[in-house]
């Protein structure tokens, strides 16, 4: 396919797979945190808005919570299948890591789920509310196994390489190696940052088309206030987490910044926009700050960080995709804390829900938080090649034996299967957003499933039918 060598196509299957997938756990961990301060909210407050809230969401949650579980699951297996020398290299951590995840996170939100969507006509309000605490709590579990399983990809340490095989030494240091506690923190919240967008953006549709009811002025409210709090405190986040990898992978940064060489005795100057060349080893037309770079990666006037032509050609990340995908992110991200602050000034002069300046600001930022974690995952993981693990073991040495034939087949069919069925759910999400919550509290647990009910999958919680295409009439 297109002249690729297997490796090239192992990578861009996992890539892709892996960019659909990322988006659902991502608006799971934020709508499950959401939901508990809903119904929290309502148990507090006898306020029923809250409740109609929690019942709009779920239902949002149930569905998103399920395509998440069957995109991770194709994962999984390709660790397997095409990445076999990568799982018996390294599978004596990965393996009992993602063990872990599944024993404790998924376990907790398998046990809980049913109670929290489907409970409501037969468990009390403080048990449901626990499970719903509960389900929450596993996301973030969840969040941590697989942040602490990618981390040591990254940071590698507590393990000995014995006969060519990773064995471990050291579980604490293995979990909570150098990169991890940063690369947790920014990966949450970022999951409640895009979760924040996409709430203020649903109540945003809303009231630009009239919708001015309680609940959709108080969701739009709750999206803003979690933006203007999380947006500056990811800005400080990522700055630390910067930090970390210019410590321990300045290769990467390298890659980020477009910097290649430096000047003895100067600052490094921050590239604002520009075209990495890894042919010519040079930045071209470059808009660039003096000193900026050096400002905010060493705090100080003339701090110097490796450039690219320090390491060898084939220790170097492809810097042009870094580059770029850092400036999507980070624009994205001044972006946000921008919305946060328009929204803290209108809410000032009392002009929350009237202005339309804000509300299709909002509107348009919805999908920004999720593109930046995309952005964010592909600076890490392009940023980390040619290493598979970092430092042990290269990714042309990690795939599968599988010919380029049998991964271009599998590519496509990944392709339209993903883009049919995913496609389709994420288009049943957005109907169900583009419907709004119920008006009254009293018919949103009316319509909850009753007694006699037995759901059977996540996608019960969804009361909605499926929207008609040609293979579902």
């Amino acid at each position: 396919m297109f002249d690729l060598s297997a490796l090239d196509l192992a990578r861009i299957q996992f890539g892709f797979t892996i960019s659909f997938h990322i988006i659902f756990p991502a608006i799971t961990i934020g709508l499950a945190s959401y939901l508990a301060v809903l119904e929290g909210l309502w148990l507090w407050k006898k306020d029923d808005t809250y409740l109609e809230l929690y019942h709009f969401w779920s239902k949002i949650f149930a569905v998103n919570f399920a395509m998440g579980v069957v995109s991770g699951l194709v994962m999984a297996y390709q660790f397997g299948t095409n990445w076999s020398f990568y799982s018996q290299f390294a599978g004596s951590i990965t393996g009992p890591l993602l063990a872990y995840e599944v024993l404790t996170a998924f376990f907790l939100e398998a046990g809980f789920l049913g109670v929290m969507l489907f409970g409501w006509n037969k468990v009390g309000r403080g048990l449901h509310f626990f499970a719903t605490l509960m389900v929450a709590l596993g996301t973030l579990i969840s969040a941590t196994w697989i942040l602490a399983s990618n981390s040591w990809m990254q940071t590698p340490q507590g393990h000995e390489v014995i006969n060519g095989v990773v064995v471990p030494v050291d579980w604490f240091a293995i979990i909570f190696n150098p990169s991890f506690p940063y690369r947790l923190a920014h990966m949450v919240t970022a999951a409640m940052l895009s979760t924040a967008l996409f709430v203020a953006a649903s109540g945003a549709w809303h009231l630009l088309r009239g919708n001015r009811s309680t609940a959709v002025k108080r969701m739009f409210s709750m999206g803003l206030w979690m933006v203007l709090f999380t947006a500056p405190l990811q800005v400080v986040i990522g700055d630390m987490h910067g930090l970390n990898t210019l410590k321990h992978q300045p290769a990467k940064v390298a890659a980020m910044e477009g910097h290649w060489s430096n000047t003895p005795g100067e600052g490094v100057p921050l590239i604002l926009f520009g075209l990495p060349d890894m042919e010519a080893e040079t930045t071209r037309y470059k808009v660039e700050v003096p000193r900026l770079a050096s400002i905010i990666l060493t705090h100080s006037w003339d701090g110097q960080i490796p450039g690219l032509k320090e390491f060898a050609p084939e220790d170097r990340p492809n810097a042009t995709i870094v580059f770029w995908c850092f400036r999507v992110m980070v624009g994205l991200g001044m972006l946000m804390v921008l919305l946060g602050l328009v929204g803290a000034w209108q809410r000032w002069r009392g002009k929350l829900y009237s202005s339309p300046v804000l509300t299709r600001f909002a509107l348009w930022m919805g999908p920004s938080g999720l593109i930046a974690i995309l952005a964010g995952w592909y600076v890490t993981e392009i940023g980390r090649q040619p290493w598979v693990v970092y430092g042990l073991m290269r990714t042309k040495d990690a795939v599968s034996n599988h010919s380029a034939m049998t991964l271009s087949v599998g590519l496509v069919i990944l392709v339209v299967m993903y883009i049919a069925i995913f496609g389709l759910g994420i288009l049943y999400m957005l109907r169900l957003v583009k419907q709004g919550p119920q008006d009254h509290a009293e018919e949103a647990l009316e319509q909850m499933p009753s007694v006699n009910q037995r759901p059977a999958r996540p996608l019960s919680a969804a009361d909605e039918s499926l929207p008609t295409t040609p293979d579902n009439p």
